[in-house]
């Protein structure tokens, strides 16, 4: 028997005598590979103690002012015998009453991955405000710098990816305004032609989206696979595309602007972040109790306001003309961690003499009021491309579930040097890099030899990886064509005889759109181009919204091999201009296959540029495939056993470590032990 001893927040709980905790850890299951598991527990209870009941705060008299709060999760920790094991979370599930009084607390231990979700929450990526510094203008001349950029060093850039206008290259043709590419000199309409500058929209970098989401939720990922040398994750951009069609303030009129003229301050009980947002703090023993901005000016054009929180509109007024003009926060959304900016929209420059944020709060009786001042602030003639307005509509957790499904990567929590000391990080890694460094226990002493059963370990006869939108024109095209959908990997095996195996169809969707790109041959004579496009329209070619679409944007130009075709430019509806560099979307990460063969599809395709199967490190064969063919692997196993190992090696043991029983060394699927008896029950898999 062990001792467990439980803390909740530093404070000790009591436990049952006998109570038995049982933890289950397990990072891949062979049966939801497509999940990131963390460690917990199966509900237990703990007695309704003089000190549980002052922990838990009565929690069963719900008259009690400021008691326990069980919506959310508490910091928690187990030792045995004194000896630290895991970290990680309680709930509070619920009380058992007997006899009209507290008898137990039932909670539930969960490991610290599950920190990550309850974190982010409901939480939309247009609620990342830091990406904000990013935010551009949205002009002709603006998205053409994007558009030649280099990705190696920016952030943001355009690609040649059209939200309506379909892209084409005839080189005979001098004639029309449409989307043809090919550049003829000279003026006049006749000469018009090429991609106009509003049917770009940019595309940001996905790291920056994962350096936003640390700096939101103040925490550190691990560079193990989130790191600029990591080509096939770095050089990776998603396309900004909000609304179907065109880029738009969603006002009608023609200057948008977000207001960022105050300075990062920190105040009592709010601060200003990003030079843009305002957040409340709050403070201990404080109250916020009014949140307003005001905004100062002597001339009186009108303009739109809108103020968001958390990313979502609370207010808007339209045609505002005051000199002095002040907007109040409804008081049912003043809540601590709340952040909001506010937004203008406008026809003509605006001059302030000064734009306000005033929070209230009462501290002991005696009021107090933080204020962030701009200054002379202009509002001027542009329409600004504010990154949190654009981003596609997608949860934070379900972004980061689609990178780990698309890269079979686990996560979980380390202790590690972060520069200023030690603290956790949250370790991210491809499944296979989890499993290429491990120890060796062997256990052959501590197993229960009369308990072990060995079982079939394949519970599926066919797994699909694919994306959840393939809609778009080209893509859907593809699959009309030939029956399957584009870039989805369908793995399945035959026995010696060629029949099917048995077992069910298991799915990992990735919930991202994927396009299929067109390299474009000139309509005259079918000769290449080197040009590449994207075309985000319907099966109607009707302008289309989808999900958010992952690329890698490749440069282009008159020196690069190849050299890059000059492409026709339209800064406006009456002129164009010549390109001779430009940023291609491409679903791999280079366009020659000697230089890398790693592509975000998960099937080998035909790649789009060279119309060959060369590209062939797909997301299955670079990130799934070790793991899946030793699972399909017909000398493979689900072995369980029961093992009462000692506490020098369940507290050391991590999930990608092999246990060795009778000179046999296998992989860990899951483990389940009994704190109170010691008691292991282990799944395991050959190690093949």
């Amino acid at each position: 028997m062990q001792v467990i001893q439980l803390y909740i927040e530093d404070s000790p709980i009591e436990l049952f005598k006998d109570e038995s905790i049982s933890i289950t850890d397990s990072i891949k299951s062979v049966k939801d590979i497509a999940k990131v598991f963390t460690a917990f527990t199966k509900t237990f209870t703990v007695p309704a103690s003089k000190n549980n009941n002052k922990i838990f705060k009565h929690y069963y008299n719900f008259d009690i002012i400021d008691g326990f709060d069980a919506r959310t999760k508490k910091a928690a920790n187990i030792e045995l015998n004194n000896l630290p094991f895991k970290k990680g979370k309680i709930k509070l599930e619920g009380v058992q009453m007997k006899g009209n009084k507290p008898y137990a607390y039932k909670i539930t231990f969960f490991g610290e991955t599950v920190d990550l979700k309850d974190l982010v929450g409901e939480d939309k990526l247009n609620q990342l405000t830091s990406l904000n510094s990013l935010s551009l203008d949205y002009n002709s001349a603006t998205v053409k710098s994007k558009l030649i950029a280099d990705p190696t060093s920016t952030n943001i850039i355009a690609p040649l990816i059209t939200h309506t206008e379909r892209l084409y290259y005839r080189s005979s043709a001098n004639t029309g305004t449409d989307g043809n590419l090919w550049y003829h000199t000279g003026g006049g309409q006749v000469h018009e032609h090429g991609v106009l500058w509003s049917e770009l929209k940019y595309a940001v970098r996905v790291n920056s989206i994962i350096d936003a989401i640390e700096i939101k939720y103040g925490i550190s990922f691990s560079d193990d696979f989130f790191t600029s040398t990591n080509a096939p994750y770095y050089n990776l951009f998603m396309w900004l595309h909000r609304k179907k069609g065109n880029v738009e303030s969603g006002t009608g009129l023609a200057f948008t602007n977000l207001i960022d003229g105050w300075s990062n301050a920190t105040g009592t009980v709010s601060s200003i972040i990003n030079t843009d947002t305002l957040r409340l703090d709050g403070a201990t023993g404080k109250t916020i109790t009014s949140v307003a901005v005001q905004l100062n000016r002597t001339e009186t054009h009108p303009y739109d306001i809108a103020i968001k929180r958390n990313g979502q509109v609370i207010f808007n007024q339209s045609g505002v003309t005051g000199t002095s003009e002040s907007f109040a926060v409804d008081a049912s959304l003043i809540t601590v961690g709340a952040e909001f900016t506010v937004t203008l929209s406008y026809a003509q420059t605006l001059n302030f003499t000064s734009i306000i944020w005033s929070v209230a709060y009462i501290d002991e009786g005696l009021g107090g009021t933080d204020t962030f001042n701009t200054g002379s602030y202009q509002a001027d003639g542009s329409f600004e491309f504010v990154i949190t307005s654009q981003l596609p509509e997608i949860k934070v957790i379900d972004f980061l579930t689609g990178l780990f499904k698309m890269f079979n990567l686990t996560a979980f929590v380390e202790e590690r040097n972060l520069g200023l000391g030690v603290g956790n990080v949250i370790v991210v890694q491809t499944l296979d890099d989890f499993y290429s460094t491990y120890n060796t226990y062997d256990i052959s002493k501590y197993v229960d030899t009369e308990a072990s059963n060995v079982n079939v370990a394949l519970p599926y006869k066919e797994i699909v990886f694919k994306y959840e939108d393939t809609d778009t024109f080209l893509a859907a095209t593809h699959e009309q064509l030939f029956n399957y959908q584009w870039a989805a990997e369908d793995y399945k095996q035959t026995d010696d005889d060629g029949n099917n195996l048995d077992g069910g169809i298991y799915t990992v969707k990735a919930p991202f759109g994927h396009l299929k790109y067109e390299r474009l041959l000139d309509d005259d004579d079918a000769s290449s181009t080197t040009i590449q496009v994207g075309y985000n329209v319907d099966d109607n070619q009707e302008p289309y919204i989808g999900k958010p679409v992952l690329f890698y944007p490749i440069r282009l130009t008159s020196s690069t091999t190849p050299a890059s075709t000059t492409i026709s430019f339209r800064d406006d509806l009456s002129s164009h201009s010549a390109l001779t560099s430009y940023n291609l979307p491409s679903n791999s990460v280079a366009l020659d296959p000697s230089t890398s063969t790693n592509n975000i599809n998960f099937k080998n395709e035909f790649n789009e540029w060279t119309g060959t199967t060369e590209f062939t490190n797909t997301l299955f064969q670079a990130y799934y495939s070790n793991y899946i063919t030793s699972v399909f692997n017909q000398k493979n196993r689900l072995t369980k056993v029961k093992a009462f190992l000692p506490l020098r090696i369940l507290r050391n043991l991590t999930l990608a470590d092999r246990l060795v029983i009778n000179n046999k060394q296998y992989k860990i699927n899951s483990i389940k032990t009994n704190l109170l008896k010691g008691e292991s029950d282990i799944e395991l898999l050959n190690d093949l």
